[in-house]
């Protein structure tokens, strides 16, 4: 196995990788996102990102800007390891084969335990340099999304929770517009932009009537599938949620106990139902995980509100957090918690957030963690 120490010149353009796998982030589903870049001489000459499943991989989409064809001396950094397997589309191992390129720079491994590694060796099997790890961390974190997914078959959670420094999220009679600011609202909204689906539960429909559509200031944003968690299937029919032009789906997860012609009222384009097993009075969201993935949701925004929260905390289905705390204090016992249902007992019993990151959007706060299960 031939390794290089890593070295500045190999992370610049690793960089420069990440920079193009970054422009496929929430379009590639379920495929990950994946960046290339072909370098010369120590100038790219060509770069390339995966657009959308179906459509050319990363690597193969910068060697067509050079006609498929390098140079001696031409190495080729991709994010990824590059596949070796027949999918939609042809192993990109035969199109850098064809290319001559005899030096490859890998971030990191495919996270398919089937394939990981098979790209990498078959390209050094045929004569190829490939320098592996490079970025490794940044690359995973990328891709977290894709790797969740691919290696337990259920979508990577991300929760997402505006707060009051008190720890409200609504007032006693559910008013929560706005607790933070303009910005922080932005950043949802890009958040939105890059998942599968964003979930609520009816209370929140019930309270707030949302759209969950993404609106970015600058460019058009991508809508995710709308997901109700909606035990008995009490969603208003006139609910923003089911009568907007957006082209994404809404789906209505219900127990099985909502009757037939209930069901029927609440069909109409671009709406449909999925109905679940219950535990504990509520849908099953473990089993609810599983059909997501099943719709090709691989990654989703839980926004709320209390009872689902609660709810998906003590089933340890959440990856990842994000807490956004406005400077302002509702000074009272009476709001509604980010959180409801039965807790630990113990301060001891309370879970952990590690790799702890802050961020300021003007006079709010963002906390971004993963729980350390």
């Amino acid at each position: 196995m031939i390794e290089r120490p890593l070295n500045k010149t190999d992370e610049k353009f690793m960089r420069m990788a990440l920079r193009q796998a970054r422009k496929g982030l929430g379009r590639t589903t379920p495929n990950p996102a994946v960046g290339a870049v072909v370098v010369r001489e120590g100038k790219v000459i060509a770069s390339g990102y995966h657009k959308r499943a179906g459509v050319n991989h990363a690597e193969v989409d910068a060697l067509y800007k050079i006609g498929g064809k390098g140079k001696k001396g031409d190495v080729l950094y991709v994010t990824l390891e590059p596949c070796n397997h027949q999918g939609r589309t042809p192993p990109c191992t035969e199109a850098i084969l064809k290319s001559g390129i005899k030096r490859v720079v890998v971030g990191m491994k495919d996270p398919n335990p089937k394939v990981s590694g098979g790209g990498s060796e078959f390209l050094r099997e045929k004569g190829v340099e490939v320098t592996t790890g490079v970025l490794e961390a940044a690359c995973r974190h990328l891709n977290e999304f894709f790797i969740k997914y691919i290696s337990t078959g259920r979508p990577f959670v991300v929760a997402k929770s505006a707060l009051t420094l008190d720890g409200w999220t609504a007032t006693t009679t559910g008013d929560s517009w706005w607790i933070t600011n303009e910005k922080s609202r932005q950043f949802v909204h890009r958040l939105r932009d890059r998942v599968d689906g964003v979930m609520v539960g009816v209370g929140t429909v019930l309270a707030d009537d949302p759209s969950l559509t993404t609106r970015l200031r600058n460019r058009k944003g991508r809508d995710p599938v709308r997901i109700i968690v909606d035990t008995h299937l009490r969603t208003p029919d006139n609910a923003k949620v089911l009568n907007n032009d957006s082209p994404a789906m809404t789906l209505m997860a219900v127990g099985d106990g909502v009757s037939p012609e209930r069901l029927k009222g609440v069909k109409k384009e671009n709406v449909s139902t999925l109905v679940c097993p219950i535990k504990d009075g509520g849908i099953d969201l473990v089993a609810l995980m599983d059909d997501l993935v099943k719709k090709s949701i691989t990654s989703l925004l839980v926004e709320g509100g209390a009872t689902l929260m609660g709810s998906m905390i003590r089933e340890r289905l959440i990856d990842k957090y994000y807490f956004f705390q406005a400077p302002k204090i509702l000074g009272g016992n009476d709001g509604f918690p980010m959180a409801s249902g039965p807790g630990p007992e113990r301060i001891s019993e309370c879970l952990n957030l590690r790799d702890i990151r802050t961020r300021k959007f003007g006079s709010d706060v963002m906390i971004r963690g993963y729980p350390d299960y």
